[in-house]
Parts: C-alpha cells; structure tokens; sequence
C-alpha cells in the first residue's frame, strides 16, 4: 500500500529527472495520467527528454501539443506522475499551469509547470520493484539530440500565460 512522503520530488527521482546524461538514461518510462472529459483515466508515456525537475518542488513537461494530455492538463490542471525508480514506485499528484510553448527543431511542444500537492511512495517489504516501462530507439542519436534540446529550452526562464 503506498504512503504519504513530503510533497518534495524524491531524490532519487530528481536524479532521474535532472536532464543529465540523457544518452544514459534511454529507455526510461514515466507515466502522466490525466482525466479525459468523459472521466475516464488517460495516459502517456514521457521520457527523460520530455520531464524536467527543476527543483525538489517543480517540474516542467513538454507535450506534444494537439495531444489528449496536454488538452486534459490546460483544462484541468490534474495529473499523477508515475515513476519507477528501483525499488520503489513513486507516484506525484501534481498541479500543473501551462508556459508558452517551445520550440525544439522544428517541433513545437506545450510546456507545463507542475507542482507536487502530494507524493506517494509505493514499496514493500516482500517484494521489489526491479524495472518500469522501458524502450528502445529507432534513432537513438537523433532522439537523445531533441530531448537535450528540449531540456535546454526547459531551463529557460518561462513566464505563465
């Protein structure tokens, strides 16, 4: 049964999430779930190069802008993140605010500000977490380059809209 942490992003997880080595952290799966208009649960899969931790108490996204998620998030400003960081689950109910948007080669993505209101920690004594979603790459030196870009252009100071 998960339990109550602080409402600051776990260390391990900032270091998951710091925008360092990407190139070594390929394969990394988070999950954002949102609420749909009908009410149902909808999710996506981010990687490192699309969450950000910016502090202990901030994260930037960058979506795809047409996307369900990021239609769900600029209307309710809900999501949980799921993150596995061996051994344990974490998961962050956040409060996001939508930033202008980026632009990332010749992509544009909706960035987010999220803000953990609770952080929920989901490990037990008889059995361990070994692994979450991962992935490989089709074009593992193009997609490294876009997410590095990406997370420059999260750094950047953005205004709120």
């Amino acid at each position: 049964m998960p339990h109550r942490m602080e409402a600051d992003i776990p260390r391990p997880l900032m270091q998951r999430l710091d925008g360092e080595s990407l190139e070594h952290k390929v394969g990394d799966t988070f999950l954002l779930i949102s609420v749909g208009e009908t009410g149902w649960p909808h999710v996506a899969m981010l990687s490192v190069g699309e969450v950000l931790a910016i502090s202990e108490r901030r994260l930037r996204l960058a979506l795809w802008p047409g996307s369900h998620t990021t239609l769900n998030l600029r209307r309710t400003g809900l999501a949980t993140l799921m993150a596995v960081v061996p051994p344990t689950t974490y998961y962050l109910r956040l409060r996001s605010e939508p930033l202008p948007d980026i632009r990332v080669g010749t992509s544009q993505r909706a960035v987010f500000e999220a803000v953990p209101t609770e952080v929920l920690d989901d490990s037990v004594a008889y059995a361990e977490v070994t692994s979450g979603i991962r992935f490989t790459l089709a074009d593992r030196d193009r997609s490294v380059a876009d997410w590095q870009a990406t997370v420059r252009a999260l750094r950047e100071p953005l205004t709120r809209r």
